[in-house]
């Protein structure tokens, strides 16, 4: 299905998830469309599949705002080979959050602890960024030198450049370009501030997300062109990070397929390019 993701001697996937149903509810896997999410999907599923499409380290992002789960994820990764980086989730609004992210990094695998996130998308104030107790946390999130991914919908932007020139210190990156209308067609309003976003020194991006952003039965590598090009001429090659999104991705292709369309993405870079954003981005922002 096109090129290879690189050849880059290291490979992260700097995006996917794990969860297991028997230990706590997704709560957010609802209704007919998303019941393939609805089972079990371990850091022994994606291994092989990981390994295959030539990545050696990957980071595990949280999926619900749950203080036990981060917890358990760098206890996870202390025990695998293939986890790197864990981007774990707590409440930002804590009065004791430095406190918090402090206790994180003593427990075992803390050491892996490299970025914070919540579901911004699901806040219903556009403008929870912010927020003066979140803006607490955010700095408390910088002071403890990690990063803060940002999962927003294209209208939450705004805030989300806003919040990075507030915290010039703290080391933005957003998530799956920030989920633009790629089913629709439609660049706009998202490709502005996208690239309102980029103009500040200290945000990054994944190269993640596109494939359920785009119409999950019929997409096409051509579909997702334009918005990957919108993010490759914004942020440059070296802002940039790829991510699988698994297991999410599975609604619309499976990880061999997301792999190649990145490749395929990025064939057009030179080497050098195409290493930073399958490895060296991801290894320097997330200090794996």
């Amino acid at each position: 299905m096109g090129a290879a993701v690189t050849t880059t001697a290291s490979k992260i996937d700097a995006h996917h998830h794990v969860w297991d149903l028997s230990v706590r509810d997704q709560d957010w896997i609802t209704g007919p469309e998303l019941a393939p999410l609805r089972r079990n999907f371990g850091i022994e599923d994606v291994e092989p599949e990981a390994r295959a499409a030539g990545v050696t380290g990957t980071v595990l992002v949280q999926t619900i705002a749950v203080a036990e789960e981060t917890p358990e994820f760098l206890a996870l990764a202390e025990e695998s080979d293939l986890i790197a980086g864990v981007v774990g989730w707590t409440d930002l609004t804590r009065p004791d959050v430095a406190d918090e992210l402090a206790r994180l990094t003593e427990l075992p695998g803390g050491r892996y602890l490299k970025g914070i996130r919540h579901q911004v998308q699901a806040e219903p104030d556009p403008e929870w960024l912010l927020r003066e107790d979140v803006r607490r946390g955010l700095a408390a999130v910088a002071a403890a030198g990690l990063a803060y991914d940002l999962v927003v919908l294209p209208h939450q932007l705004s805030a989300c450049v806003q919040a990075a020139e507030r915290h010039p210190e703290l080391t933005f990156v957003l998530d799956h370009l920030g989920k633009p209308p790629i089913a629709s067609g439609a660049l706009e309003p998202w490709a502005t501030a996208v690239r309102a976003l980029a103009a500040l020194p200290n945000t990054t991006c994944k190269l993640s997300g596109m494939v359920t952003e785009a119409d999950w039965k019929s997409w096409q590598p051509s579909d997702l062109a334009p918005y990957a090009d919108t993010v490759l001429d914004a942020f440059g090659p070296s802002r940039l990070m790829f991510g699988s999104d698994w297991p999410v991705c599975v609604l619309a292709a499976s990880y061999a397929e997301v792999a190649q369309t990145a490749g395929q993405l990025t064939e057009k870079l030179s080497e050098g390019e195409r290493e930073e954003i399958f490895g060296s981005t991801a290894t320097r922002v997330y200090r794996l």
